[in-house]
Order: structure tokens, then C-alpha cells, then sequence
């Protein structure tokens, strides 16, 4: 964990407000933006970037990674930027927070996988970038989405402490605690082998 030299209410009034930015459920927006009716009654109804793919429309699901993605980048970038360390940890976890549980969406959110992204990749861009890399051998393998967050997300504790970012081991022990959490009945289908996979193009 990095030092806290900030006052409490400050580090408070930012995590406040970066659960707001975390909120913003952008799947649900372009979904609906672009004419492909409620998220929330369609594949899974999770309104993150993977159920936005299950419409069909490739370019909804990419502007739907890259907002969710974007939720913990700037959340953290601000908070570093402004205050310092402590802050953008803070973010980071309220952002995350805020996508899985948005108050503007009765609490019911997305797995948090973006903003994950997002988030490392704003406080650590090596860890950030491993992790990613990680993500997509495991889907090439797998072609399965959450079997590739499930274990890109496990292997970037070990990668902070690996490339030098040990302050961030905590705070990724706790993101990845979220999505195992969230995963849980991507879990149960991989071990009762229904979980859904991608096709692979020809």
C-alpha cells in the first residue's frame, strides 16, 4: 500500500466521485444510442462490453470497452494528477466499484473486466500491458471470455510485485477478489463445461 499523506475527506470526496464516473453504465447508452434495444434483455443482460459483442454489432461492444476501460483510466489519472498516489488507488477501486455496482443502474453492473483494464493500466502500464497480453493468449487458447479475465486478472499481483509496482499488490489482490466474485457463475458453467465460447473465425 503507498503511504496516505492526503486528508481523509479529500481521499473520500475523490473516491466519491470516481464511484460517480464508475456508474456510467456506457453499454447500456450505446445500446440504446444505436438502436439495439435494452442491454439488460439481452444475452447474459450484464451491460459490460462482452454482452454488447452478443448483439452482433462489433463496433458497439469495441466504444463500449474502450468507455468502460476509460471510467478507470481517467479516474485514476485525475486522482494521481491532482493529489497524488494514495488518491489514484482510491479511484481506481471506487471506479471499479461503481461499474459493478452503479447507483444508476439499481446497483446491478457489469464484471468489471474493462475497467479493470483500465484502471492497471492508468496506475502500472507495464503491469497493465502483461495483463492484457496474458488476456488475449489465454482467449486465443480458449476462445473463452471469462476463463481470460479470470486469469489475467489472478496473474497481475504477481506481475506488480515481479516489475516493481509491490504498492499496487493490495489494491489488485482486492480488484481481483471483485471479479472472481462477479465470475462466479462463469466458474460453475467452466467446471460443468457450458460455458459459452467465441468462434473462431475461418
Amino acid at each position: 500500500m503507498p503511504e496516505i499523506p492526503n486528508p481523509i475527506w479529500l481521499i473520500g470526496l475523490i473516491g466519491l466521485a470516481s464511484y460517480a464516473l464508475g456508474s456510467i453504465p456506457f453499454g447500456v447508452v450505446i445500446t440504446r444510442l444505436m438502436g439495439l434495444g435494452d442491454l439488460r434483455q439481452i444475452g447474459s443482460g450484464n451491460i459490460g462490453a462482452t454482452n454488447v459483442m452478443r448483439t452482433g454489432n462489433k463496433l458497439a461492444g469495441a466504444l463500449t470497452f474502450l468507455l468502460d476501460a476509460g471510467k478507470g483510466a481517467i479516474a485514476v489519472g485525475l486522482a494521481w494528477g491532482l493529489v497524488g498516489e494514495d488518491a489514484a488507488q482510491v479511484a481506481g477501486l471506487a471506479a471499479f466499484l461503481g461499474h459493478l455496482y452503479p447507483v444508476y443502474a439499481g446497483f446491478k453492473g457489469g464484471k468489471g473486466v474493462a475497467t479493470f483494464i483500465g484502471t492497471i493500466l492508468a496506475l502500472a502500464w507495464p503491469v497493465g500491458l502483461v495483463t492484457c497480453l496474458i488476456w488475449a493468449l489465454v482467449f486465443r487458447l480458449s476462445r473463452i471470455s471469462s476463463l481470460s479475465a479470470l486469469v489475467a486478472s489472478a496473474s497481475s499481483p504477481i506481475l506488480a510485485y515481479a516489475l516493481g509496482f509491490s504498492t499496487l499488490i493490495v489494491l489488485l489482490c482486492c480488484l481481483t477478489l471483485l471479479i472472481f466474485l462477479k465470475h462466479l457463475d462463469n466458474i460453475q458453467r467452466m467446471i460443468a463445461g457450458t460455458e459459452p465460447r467465441f468462434k473462431s473465425r475461418k
